[in-house]
This record gives C-alpha cells, sequence and structure tokens, in this order.
C-alpha cells in the first residue's frame, strides 16, 4: 500500500520506520521545515530509508497539495501534526488518512489532551486513531486503547512511558488493517466530545488556593510544558517534578513550610506539596539544592505573592 506519511520529531520518525519494517510502501514524508540548522528527526529518518521528504511552510499551501496529488497514494497517515492539514491534502489518497490522537475520543479533543486529562485528575486516558474529517479530532474511529494515569505520573511521564510506544504501535497495527481491507469507521458520539484548548503559557498560571489535589495536577498537568507558572518574590518561577503530601498544617497556601535536601515543602490547602525542580529566568532549569543555594528560600515565605 502507498503511504504518505505527515508528521514530525521522533514519533514520526519511529512511524515511519515501523511502516518501513512491516514492508508497506512509503511514497513521501511531509515534516516542518529544518529550524537553526537542524533536520527534523523524521526527515533524517526519511532520507536514510531513501523516501522522498517535503518540507512546505504551511500544508495549506499549493505546493503541498501539488506535492500529495503527485504521490498517488492509497493512505495519508498523521503521525503527531501540529499545523492545520487542509481537506483537500488529508483527502487527496485513495483512502483518505488517518491520524493518532491521544485521547479517548470523543473526550479530549484539542492539541493539549493529555495535559488537560492529567490537570483534571483522570486515572485513565488512552489514545484513538481516527479517519480525519474537517473537524477537529472528530473523525470516526478506527480503533483505540487504554493506559493508566498513576496518581503521580506527570503529562511527560504518561506520554513516553506509555501513549507515545502505544501510539507507534497502534498506528502500524491501524494501517495494517487498513491495508486488509479490514478498518472499521466508527461514528464517535458527539453529545459526548470535549474540547479543550491549548495549554500555553497564557493558561500556565498557578492557583495555590484551590484544593490541594487540585494544585498538584495542576503541577503534573503542565510538566514538561509549559510549566506551572508561579512567582516568588516577584519574580516569574516555574514549577516541576512535585510530589504530593498528606500533611496538613494552618499554612497559608503557597506558603514555605520546610526546606530539605529533596525540595521545599509548600502548603496547599489540605495538605502540601514537595517541589523539586524549578526554573527561573537567571537559573534556567534546575534542580532542587541548585535553586536553595542560588535564592536561599525562608519557611514562611510564599509563593504567588
Amino acid at each position: 500500500m502507498r503511504i504518505a506519511l505527515m508528521g514530525q520529531a521522533a514519533f514520526g520518525a519511529d512511524v515511519l520506520k515501523g511502516l518501513v519494517k512491516m514492508g508497506q510502501e512509503v511514497v513521501g514524508v511531509f515534516c516542518p521545515p529544518d529550524r537553526g540548522g537542524k533536520a527534523d528527526p523524521l526527515k533524517e529518518a526519511a532520507v536514510n530509508a531513501g523516501v522522498p521528504v517535503f518540507q512546505p511552510a504551511h500544508l495549506k499551501n499549493p505546493e503541498a497539495y501539488d506535492q500529495m496529488v503527485k504521490l498517488n497514494a492509497d493512505l495519508g497517515v498523521l503521525a503527531f501534526v501540529t499545523d492545520i492539514v487542509p481537506a483537500r491534502v488529508f483527502n487527496a489518497p485513495r483512502l483518505g488518512s488517518i491520524c493518532y490522537h491521544p485521547s479517548i475520543l470523543p473526550k479530549y479533543r484539542g492539541s493539549s489532551a493529555i495535559n488537560w486529562a492529567v490537570i483534571n485528575g483522570e486515572t485513565k486516558t488512552g489514545l484513538s486513531i481516527f479517519w480525519v474529517d474537517e473537524g477537529i479530532d472528530t473523525g470516526d474511529i478506527l480503533l483505540q486503547k487504554e493506559v493508566e494515569i498513576g496518581p503521580q505520573e506527570t503529562t511527560g511521564e504518561v506520554y513516553f512511558n506509555k501513549l507515545y510506544p502505544l501510539g507507534v504501535e497502534a498506528v502500524l497495527e491501524a494501517v495494517d488493517l487498513v491495508a486488509k481491507g479490514k478498518a472499521p469507521r466508527i461514528p464517535q458520539d458527539h453529545s459526548q466530545a470535549t474540547y479543550d484548548p491549548p495549554l500555553d503559557e497564557k493558561l500556565a498560571g498557578l492557583d495555590w488556593k484551590k484544593p490541594g489535589p487540585q494544585v498538584f495536577n495542576f503541577i503534573r498537568g503542565c510538566d514538561p510544558q509549559p510549566g506551572a507558572t508561579t512567582t516568588f518574590r516577584g519574580e516569574k518561577v516555574k514549577l516541576y517534578n512535585a510530589r504530593f503530601l498528606e500533611e496538613a498544617s494552618n499554612a497559608s497556601p503557597g506558603e514555605i513550610l520546610e526546606v530539605i535536601d529533596k525540595g521545599l515543602k509548600v502548603a496547599v490547602p489540605g495538605a502540601a506539596v514537595l517541589l523539586t525542580r524549578f526554573r527561573t529566568k537567571d537559573l534556567g532549569k534546575v534542580k532542587a539544592p541548585e535553586f536553595i543555594q542560588a535564592k536561599q528560600p525562608r519557611v514562611g515565605e510564599r509563593f504567588g505573592s
């Protein structure tokens, strides 16, 4: 089966390698333009495999459509695509296109699906391979797989340890089903759909007054990107690698309870969190000992004030 692969980064590269290994004919790869003189991992993998590479500035550009049509592909595969793919591009392959999405659709549509699942305290999430249509993650489902979200896991841990490897396998499984003519098209129940906006800097502000578990979930849901944002002595600080502590106190939310080698114990309503990694403008991203040595935080000082 002739496949046109659209994607980027290590995920796209691993999908390409898997497709080649299973004997599929990848006739072209679309990935972002080189940035800073460094080629995308998907481009590198394609070059090594002898697969033609196309790098339009945007997939909505006319050249992207012309290139896709010339490939005469049977199936388009979207593996970690952040650009907007117009309908005429994803419909150009004979059978249309399929896409990987890291949630159990129709829940958590949008580009920050894992983040919001963690922030909302979900104990399970998963992935969907769906047939692309003109909506945002609204197409018919081809297959889905579920994973657990551990009580301390960050967005990064859920993705890299679970949804990344399982996602590559799922894309390859889906392509095999399409090739065999056994791929289902199961309509989504749109009445059950949820959509959350991209979790960017504008939405990364941490509210210390929310219930303790919600504060903790927000920190781990923003880890590694964009980083939960607060302030310390008027300076912006991002927080990572937190741990939830069942230690109730009468301290104000955001108040430092204890300074220890592992990090800072900070009060949240009904409990505490242990902060072990920080990012500041002057220090960059550092572990707790470096932050403590540089800033000399004291018990009783508050984050967010």
